[in-house]
């Protein structure tokens, strides 16, 4: 094996996160609230060499699969992470991450004056304006909102 090939075991049953931009793996964690108390083992690499880009972040998790939720969470934190859901050691789903046409109860809106924001039950609508760029407006207040700010709460 040459120095190059990543030495990570195999999860039987789990998700496997991959091709997440380097450096940001900790930060996805965080995102996806994956703090490691419950019990799951989980697997990260950091700035590991690729075939596809320079360098990339890994994430394996055991015994956990991403909803969409989730996954639409990671499309703002790393555009190029592909999800690979893994039963009895075979990836049985590849998902690549992709901007929505909306958010909906994902991010809340960083206006603390938006209703979202009240004691009103009411779920955050983030609409995608501009795919490319991205710009992201909250449907109730009007507000163009931040992405670092989003991804920051």
């Amino acid at each position: 094996m040459s120095e190059s090939q990543l030495l990570v075991r195999r999860i039987k049953d789990g998700t496997v996160i991959d091709h997440i931009d380097p450096g940001m793996a900790l930060v996805v964690l965080s995102a996806l609230n994956i703090t490691g108390r419950k019990g799951n083992v989980i697997t990260i690499a950091l700035n590991v060499p690729s075939s596809k880009f320079e360098a990339k972040d890994m994430i394996k998790i055991e015994n956990r699969f991403l909803e969409s939720n989730d996954t639409n969470k990671l499309v703002l934190l790393a555009p190029k992470t592909t999800i690979n859901i893994i039963r009895d050691y075979k990836v049985i789903e590849k998902r690549k991450v992709e901007l929505p046409i909306a958010f909906i109860g994902i991010f809340k809106c960083s206006n603390p004056m938006c209703i979202t924001n009240s004691k009103e039950q009411i779920k955050s609508i983030i609409d995608v304006i501009d795919k490319l760029k991205p710009i992201l407006k909250c449907r109730y207040c009007v507000r163009i909102l931040d992405i670092d700010e989003l991804i920051h709460q």
